[in-house]
């Protein structure tokens, strides 16, 4: 896992270094990139009707995730001389399998760019995850904390980037539970992003977040994909999306893992400056 690990940053770093380019970022590749200096408001759905039901190392079935939930996030840019901070809110209104629904555990990322690694037509940085209590019937009455860490490259048309997450306590209540201690599993997330030229439309990996428990060694690996359209306007953009995930790796995985998974998401974005 550690290898692996590596590989990713190892390969991301090459293809950032080796396709530099001399102009800004586009507006296009703005629109849909959670690091950029810009106000966003973003709404979505996610429904996920079905999951694997098989047989776990232990005898039991493997359990089901929610049913569904609608997410608002907003991020607050704060400029400053040398560094931007990207304050990230996410919240998540959760439907269970059992019918009971709730708020799950707010979240609260700050991303830190320090000028040095924005490069113009990417950046990377790091900053502290904090959550809030959540409903119990659908997440953790507890706090967490953690941090995140962020790398993006925009060459051409292509956009990609990569985000890593690991918390302790609070976790989401579609991961993997905490065993006998508080860490929880290690969040890696790749994605590629394709524009096709001046159209507004482009392809993009889904929200694929593969997951590393510590304690038990599992991995989880989700696959799927996305296709949107991006609109600019002269002060702001608009981004919407579809996506479909499913389950690629989860046999040593202990948690739940989807069949079929739909997403409906809507941004608007206002870049600083505009």
């Amino acid at each position: 896992m550690k290898r692996l690990i590596l590989f990713l940053v190892a390969g991301m770093l090459s293809i950032v270094l080796y396709s530099q380019e001399e102009e800004g970022q586009s507006r296009e590749s703005m629109a849909v990139d959670a690091t950029a200096t810009q106000w966003s408001f973003q709404f979505g759905y996610q429904w996920m009707p079905d999951y694997h039901q098989d047989q776990l190392s232990d005898g039991s079935t493997r359990p089901k995730g929610m049913d569904n939930y609608a997410q608002l996030r907003i991020v607050a840019p704060i400029p400053l001389k040398k560094l931007t901070i990207l304050p990230r809110l996410t919240v998540r209104h959760y439907e269970a399998p059992s019918g009971k629904s709730g708020f799950g555990n707010t979240e609260l990322f700050g991303l830190i760019v320090p000028k040095f690694s924005d490069w113009g037509t990417g950046r990377a940085g790091i900053g502290p995850l904090v959550t809030l209590p959540g409903n119990p019937d659908v997440s953790k009455d507890e706090w967490g904390y953690g941090f995140a860490a962020a790398i993006v490259h925009n060459t051409g048309n292509w956009f990609l980037g990569m985000l890593f997450t690991q918390s302790w306590r609070a976790v989401d209540p579609n991961a993997l539970s905490p065993g006998q201690s508080d860490t929880n599993p290690l969040g890696i997330s790749p994605f590629v992003n394709y524009r096709f030229g001046k159209s507004g439309f482009y392809v993009q990996t889904a929200d694929i977040v593969a997951l590393y428990d510590w304690d038990s060694q599992g991995f989880y690996l989700p696959i799927g994909g996305r296709f949107g359209k991006v609109w600019v306007w002269e002060t702001s953009s608009l981004n919407f999306y579809g996506e479909y995930r499913t389950s690629a790796v989860y046999k040593n995985w202990d948690g739940s893992a989807v069949k079929n998974s739909y997403r409906l998401n809507v941004s608007y974005t206002i870049p600083i400056g505009m």
